[in-house]
């Protein structure tokens, strides 16, 4: 028998809706918010996923690459991903590992517009690829010949392995807010990641709540403040290495803990 596999047309209710940089993206019933930020979904993601985390200047410099994305989404970033092959003109190749518990439709993914400066990519054409066909569990998808996504189907917390055998160079955290969807953003959820991350991994995302924050250090991340996208303050990156924070300043880990520890956070 085959196994269903869940899709956004099983959960609440989607809508694509327009961002203030001209690109869209999708609102969610359920989680009542949207999947990028409704200033610039293109912007944030940019500003948020790569350049806070210098993934332009490693592409430049040819170096392979392997990203972990929690919460694949509308496929965003690995659009963005191919944007930056692209202009840096790299020789890098990437691993692009992704889990998405409810992928959207091959119709919802060909109806979004990422702006005009992606239009060269096709990126209807390819997320419409990539959504057709999915399994639950993991799904190799060879993309281009430089970069081959992993899409894990299914929730996180079912996840007992990741593809290879090698340590992520950077981790593209990118659930919806604690608020809405608290199981992502736990210390079991960053324990989880940090056994799969290099020593000078980058982790990254658009939260900047103390109780993410919380959770990342606990679980042995160091953790910093960004400049965030498009009126937000703050965004978070972290580290196994003290070093790659250099440039940032960094959160009363110790402190953090104890709150953590001490049960600050729990709801």
């Amino acid at each position: 028998m085959t196994q269903k596999i869940s899709t956004n047309q099983d959960a609440p209710k989607i809508h694509i809706a327009e961002t203030g940089d001209g690109s869209t993206t999708l609102y969610s019933d359920h989680f009542k918010q949207h999947y990028h930020n409704p200033n610039g979904a293109v912007a944030e993601s940019r500003h948020v996923f790569f350049e806070t985390a210098e993934i332009p200047k490693m592409l430049a410099n040819g170096k392979n690459v392997s990203v972990i994305e929690t919460g694949f989404g509308t496929g965003l970033n690995l659009i963005l991903m191919l944007d930056y092959l692209g202009k840096t003109e790299s020789a890098s190749q990437i691993d692009y590992i992704s889990i998405e518990a409810y992928p959207i439709t091959p119709k919802q993914a060909s109806d979004l517009d990422f702006g005009e400066n992606l239009e060269n990519l096709e990126p209807g054409r390819i997320l419409h690829d990539v959504f057709s066909g999915l399994n639950p569990g993991w799904n190799r998808i060879d993309i281009t010949e430089k970069l081959t996504l992993h899409l894990f189907v299914g929730f996180f917390k079912d996840l007992k392995e990741f593809p290879g055998a090698g340590k992520a160079d950077f981790f593209f955290h990118d659930p919806f807010s604690p608020e809405a969807n608290p199981e992502l953003w736990t210390k079991e959820v960053f324990q989880k990641l940090i056994s799969k991350a290099a020593f000078d991994a980058r982790l990254v995302t658009y939260c900047a709540a103390s109780s993410a924050r919380a959770a990342m250090a606990t679980a042995g991340w160091h953790v910093a403040r960004a400049p965030g996208a498009l009126g937000k303050r703050e965004m978070t990156i972290a580290s196994p290495d003290t070093g790659r924070l250099s440039q940032f300043k960094r959160v009363n880990e110790e402190r953090l803990i104890n709150r953590y520890e001490a049960g600050d956070f729990d709801r």
